[in-house]
């Protein structure tokens, strides 16, 4: 933020450097009796209320401001007390009237009985009814508007209504473009004369741009156990030798933190050029612990429960590397021939050979009896990762599988894949546990050629899901969510049944028992498919600070062809409860299918950690 610039509406009134016209009441210092008192006398309940103006906005501002209100609830206090905040109310209402442009208002206080004196306040019936009446009077307008130094104008209207926010986000748009021409000097300081006679603003803008500068290399502050040079490498892949803009400082710092070790991370621009006419930067970091276990747990009817355990280490050999070993058992309570387990080592190497981006290499080990397959397997990837941009993230590498694989039951045959896969990420959500506002999509092609049936396929997957705030306050979220995949040349038949697209479970079309949707054997069991179609809408309603409730209803098909299958949806629809915890909510969901299958049972029941999308 230019020193120049402020975003409190407060700090309009203060600048003008005048005053207006209040209620007679002389402000008084604002607090409450000594102890000795207050202990004395008893305290003195009340309700203050702002009479409404017809200005929606000031009003909100009013009640923002009012140290009566503030204090009602959370700060009891006797009859003298009272008074004491009465007396004030007025100064500290006054800077809202002139943000909005009453620069002439007056603010009266009415109590029962007419008297402030703190005996006849006590003789009152409790709670205590204050009002807080604000006369406008007339709304004063912009008059004179003078932009001077050589930057862009200051797009204020004379004639406009006086307000501070107009003239406030007029200026910083006025900053922000001196920036983004790449001057990270830039300055504006303004001048503000109020005409009570003519009820009228006079202002004045002084510019100054500055010149335009590249940045220097950054310098590093706060490391202690990782190496800073790497801090450094990674923030100058955006900064050093680029032209000053305000995005790469924000694209800096989301790569810095994409680290992993730290749990905070500041870039400060400097506040003159150095000697070669480049901006000093300064990245500061904290640390925070490097080993972390983690554990996971949730249950889904029909499915069993699942229980996850990790480790980590987020600076192996002290150059920001991140070694996670993760154990993962699920339909746990079954038959122990027909538990699954999973074993998966994951290596993030930053800077892969000087690159910016990140390496990933994962190895994991899985043993699956599903009622749609058996599998024994090897599963491996080395991809190459990228932030485009703070929303923006590009994986590619090769990936790979070796194993067995058969029908549910049925005797088990080698078979061994190898691909190369490009994921591209999109992410403008506003938390990565709770949104309530963006979009998150992730597309994904993978040309494969699974050698044992000599068959080449491209396994293509679009998911999506979007969040809307519809109370503005985060309390009811409508969340869509929906997927598409396709089996490209190549069918069901012909590549190994873990490749093939399935529907039906907690994270998929809730109300079906786990991958029951779809096409089935002759035995009756899911195959599985060539194409893949879901959705769902969701709707989140939060209760207090820590509970909420949700309604539902999923609906998907799997398809026997690569083209997206239309036939045969199957729609789930339930309710569900959640508690919000700072690691996520956990959450509980019940759901019925609306269109009944054979092998899929009449209801289904799922809890874990997290939305279900």
């Amino acid at each position: 933020m230019s020193p120049g610039i402020s975003r409190n509406w407060l700090l309009m009134a203060c600048l003008a450097g005048l005053t207006s016209a209040t209620s007679p009441l002389r402000a008084q210092p604002d607090g409450d009796p000594p102890a000795a008192a207050a202990a004395e006398a008893p305290n003195l309940p009340y309700r203050a209320t702002i009479k409404p103006t017809g200005d929606d906005t000031l009003d909100r501002l009013l009640r923002i401001s009012s140290g009566l209100i503030a204090l009602q609830e959370r700060a009891p206090t006797d009859a003298e007390g009272v008074a004491s905040r009465i007396g004030a109310e007025a100064d500290k209402l006054r800077p809202a009237l002139e943000s909005e442009g009453y620069w002439a208002g007056q603010i009266e206080i009415v109590v029962p009985g007419g008297s402030l004196d703190p005996a006849a306040l006590a003789a009152q019936t409790a709670p205590l009814a204050i009002e807080i009446r604000a006369t406008l009077g007339p709304r004063y307008t912009f008059r004179n508007i003078q932009t001077l130094g050589g930057g862009p104008d200051v797009a204020v209207t004379p004639g406009e209504p006086a307000r501070a926010e107009t003239v406030i986000a007029a200026q910083e748009a006025a900053w922000n473009a001196m920036r983004l021409d790449g001057r990270p000097l830039a300055r504006i300081d303004r001048s503000v004369t109020v005409d009570h006679g003519a009820h009228a603003m006079d202002v004045t803008f002084t510019e100054q741009p500055g010149p335009r500068a590249d940045f220097a290399m950054p310098e590093v502050a706060g490391t202690e156990r990782v190496n800073p040079e790497v801090v450094r490498r990674v923030a100058a892949l955006r900064l050093a030798e680029r032209s000053y803009l305000p995005s790469r400082l924000t694209q800096a710092r989301a790569d810095v933190s994409a680290l992993g070790p730290f749990s905070q991370v500041r870039i400060d621009p400097g506040t003159a050029l150095d000697a070669n006419g480049r901006l000093p930067v300064t990245v500061t970091v904290r640390e925070r612990p490097f080993r972390a276990i983690s554990a996971s747990a949730g249950y889904e009817t029909n499915f069993g429960a699942t229980l996850r355990l990790s480790w980590e280490h987020r600076n192996l050999l002290g150059g920001a590397e991140n070694l996670r070993v993760e154990l993962e058992g699920s339909r746990l309570g079954s038959d122990i021939d027909r538990m699954n387990a999973r074993a998966a080592v994951t290596w993030r190497q930053p800077l892969p050979l000087g690159y910016v981006g990140t390496a990933v290499g994962s190895l994991a080990f899985v043993r699956e009896r599903l009622d749609s397959y058996d599998r024994d397997a090897a599963i491996f990837s080395l991809l190459y990762e990228r932030r485009l941009t703070d929303r923006w993230t590009l994986s590619t590498g090769p990936v790979g599988e070796v194993g067995q694989s058969a029908p549910s039951g049925g005797r088990m045959s080698p078979y061994q894949i190898a691909g190369f896969t490009g994921q591209l990420r999109y992410d403008s959500t506003d938390s990565a546990l709770d949104p309530r506002r963006g979009i998150r999509a992730l597309g994904s092609i993978t040309p494969s050629y699974a050698f044992t049936e000599s068959q080449a396929f491209v396994p293509l997957r679009l998911t999506g899901s979007t969040y809307f705030d519809l109370s503005g306050g985060g309390r009811t979220i409508l969340a869509l969510r929906g997927a598409l995949g396709s089996l490209l040349n190549g069918n069901a038949s012909t590549v190994p049944p873990p490749q093939r697209f399935y529907a039906g479970g907690g994270g998929s079309v809730r109300g079906y028992d786990f991958q029951s949707i779809g096409p089935r054997d002759s035995r009756g069991k899911p195959s599985g498919g060539a194409s893949l179609l879901e959705g769902s809408v969701e709707l989140r309603q939060r209760f207090g600070s820590s509970y909420g409730a949700v309604a539902f209803v999923d609906a998907g098909a799997v398809g026997t062809n690569a083209a997206a299958p239309t036939d045969e949806i199957r729609v789930g629809a339930g309710v569900g409860a959640r508690y919000y915890t700072p690691i996520g909510p956990i959450r509980a969901d019940v759901a019925i299918p609306l269109v009944r299958q054979q092998g899929s049972g009449s209801f289904g029941f799922y809890i874990g950690i997290g939305h279900a999308f």
